[in-house]
Parts: C-alpha cells; sequence; structure tokens
C-alpha cells in the first residue's frame, strides 16, 4: 500500500478504512485498572509488535493499528479504540500532529502512524478540518511520505514555511526564540508524534527534543548537549500547555550516528512509547537505547560523552515539566 496515495485518502475525505474492530488481542486486557493501578505514578506505555515489519521491511499498516490501538487502551484503561480516544482528546478543538522528518527518508515519523491516528480521532469526534499534521517545512513532511494540503475542511499538512512563526519572540531561561504560528494559532492541542533516534550532541532526541522542530532558529538551542535548552524551551508556557501527549515512534530507530539516517546503525524495536509525562517518555526511550547499544557492544552514552542531561534538567525543581527517577513511571510493556 502506498503512503502517499493514502494519506491522500485522508486529506480527501477526511477517514482512511483501517478498520474500527481490533485484531491484536484489545477485549483481552487482563485487568483494565493497570493503567491507573499505581496512583502518583507517571504512567508510560510501551507497545510491541515483533511482526510489525513485513518482507523487505516495508510496515503492515493494519498491525501499526492494531499496536497503537493496544498502546491506548493500555494506556487509558478502555478496550474500546474510539472510547479510549474520546478520554484523551477534547471535541471541537483543533488537534496538531507534529511529526518529525528532520533525518530524512529511512528515520521519520512512519506515515502508516499518522495515518492512524487521525483515523481514530476522525472516529472519536474530531472534524478532519480539526486535525493538523505538521512540521518544520514541506521537505520534512514529505520524506515522510505526506502531501501538503491546506484546504481548511480537510485534514491539513503544512509546515512553518507556510504559517510562518511569531514576530514576537518567547524567552524562558536560555531558550529565546520564535514559535510557529501553527502551535501558537492554528492547534488547541498538540500530540507529539517524534521518532526514536540517537543525537550526536544531545544523546537521544524523543518527545522534548521534537519541539526544536516549532522554533525559528533551532541551532540557537544546540550548546552543552542541548542542556538545559531542551528543558528550559519546554517550559515555554505554549509549549507546556498545549502539548499534551505523545505517542512517539520506536517503530524503527538509530541507536548511533543520529539524528540523521544512519542504515548501519539501524534498528527495528517495532514499538510506540505512550505517555503524557514527556520527561518520564524521554526517560524510557533512553533506556531502550542504553539496552541496544549495550546488545551490540557500545558504551552508554554518558561513557561516551552524549549522557541526555536535559532529562534530568527538565525534571528538576526549576522546570518541573515530569519526573525521570523509575520509581516515579509506571512503565507497561504490553
Amino acid at each position: 500500500m502506498n503512503n502517499r496515495r493514502e494519506f491522500l485518502k485522508v486529506a480527501a475525505t477526511g477517514a482512511v478504512v483501517l478498520g474500527t474492530t481490533n485484531q491484536f488481542g484489545l477485549a483481552a486486557i487482563a485487568d483494565k485498572k493497570d493503567a491507573h493501578a499505581e496512583a502518583g505514578k507517571s504512567r508510560v506505555v510501551v507497545a510491541r509488535d515483533a511482526a510489525l515489519h513485513g518482507a523487505g521491511g516495508a510496515l503492515d499498516e493494519k498491525r501499526v493499528q492494531g499496536l497503537l490501538d493496544r498502546a491506548i487502551a493500555h494506556y487509558t484503561g478502555r478496550d474500546n479504540p474510539v472510547e479510549a480516544w474520546k478520554s484523551l482528546v477534547p471535541v471541537g478543538k483543533v488537534i496538531g500532529l507534529k511529526t518529525n522528518g528532520l533525518g530524512g527518508r529511512g528515520i521519520c515519523t512512519h506515515a502508516a502512524l499518522v495515518m492512524a491516528v487521525a483515523e481514530r480521532l476522525q472516529q472519536a469526534g474530531v472534524k478532519p478540518g480539526e486535525i493538523i499534521v505538521w512540521d518544520r517545512n514541506r521537505r520534512d513532511l514529505e520524506v515522510c511520505g505526506l502531501t501538503i494540503s491546506t484546504d481548511p475542511g480537510k485534514i491539513r499538512c503544512y509546515g512553518s514555511d507556510v504559517s510562518g512563526f511569531e514576530d514576537q519572540a518567547e524567552q524562558w531561561g536560555t531558550a529565546k526564540i520564535r514559535l510557529s504560528k501553527i502551535l501558537t494559532r492554528d492547534c488547541d492541542m498538540v500530540i507529539g508524534l517524534p521518532i526514536l533516534k540517537d543525537h550526536s550532541g544531545a544523546g537521544v532526541t524523543f518527545a522534548m527534543k521534537n519541539m526544536y522542530g516549532v522554533v525559528d532558529r533551532p541551532f540557537d538551542l544546540h550548546a552543552g548537549g542541548c542542556n538545559p535548552a531542551v528543558a528550559d524551551l519546554n517550559c515555554i508556557p505554549v509549549i507546556r500547555n498545549k502539548v499534551r501527549f505523545t505517542i512517539g515512534d520506536a517503530m524503527s530507530s538509530v541507536y548511533d550516528g543520529g539524528p540523521g539516517f544512519k542504515p548501519e546503525r539501524l534498528w527495528q524495536p517495532n514499538a510506540l512509547i505512550v505517555g503524557e509525562d514527556r520527561v518520564a517518555v524521554d526517560q524510557t526511550a533512553w533506556q531502550m537505547i542504553e539496552r541496544k547499544r549495550a546488545e551490540v557492544g557500545m558504551g552508554t552514552l554518558e561513557a561516551v560523552g552524549r549522557g541526555p542531561r536535559y532529562i534530568a534538567t527538565a525534571a528538576d525543581s526549576a522546570h518541573q515539566l515530569g519526573v525521570n527517577d523509575p520509581a516515579r513511571i509506571h512503565l507497561m510493556e504490553v
């Protein structure tokens, strides 16, 4: 199935027929209360499907939908995918889906995930014209297999090269930047759809660093391994308040040599990492990369001078963006 062709169907009709019944065991969740069992802890779900990639490495789009459904069901404690989504997103508001295509083809947010999320949003009552798929620019969206569309009655897909940036800079700590008007004016709520990658400076790029794609001069925020800039940027009120949920794409990843595509360092975790706490999500993603590096005999990111220290900074008393202490994270692996 051609992802670009299928996304055009989404933009034209507001739906991709991926099916509303689950084929991957949603009804068999052992304990619905598990999602809320540890009060006071940040919930993170890691959902996996070893059969996600078919012959030739291509994603099975039906299995992507099933994996998404399983992740959201466990996160919310609701078996029905539509009811689960209704508990997460408001109706009558514009929902932005912030992708990441900076790394180029091979290491960008998968179009199959974008389509699966868009399908469920619509079934939950979000109108096609209330969904915006966006990133830095046309190039970053097109490498994901997406097609630019600005028709207000359909699902829109465009970058900050279309919307522009605010004239007035926002500042929090070391981060003083101009924000994309897609974030400030067009969206009421944003769901981050980052791709899991190693990063040559920051160590790991995932939920929080995905926000570098919403500013006019991201290169100004790279000093010191992006610490404290990543944490400071996410504390800017409009980012802190509007970016409410992460559905992290860990279906493919690079564990070294990122953030660009390095085929010799590519691996397929076949996973989604889901949560509201951006710090806990990034902590979980970091450990996933570390386990892979250990598996292939590589040193830790800290040992090679690239520990993602911004994660701890984001959790400190000054930032309070979330938690990075594993004892305070309720991790569900499903």
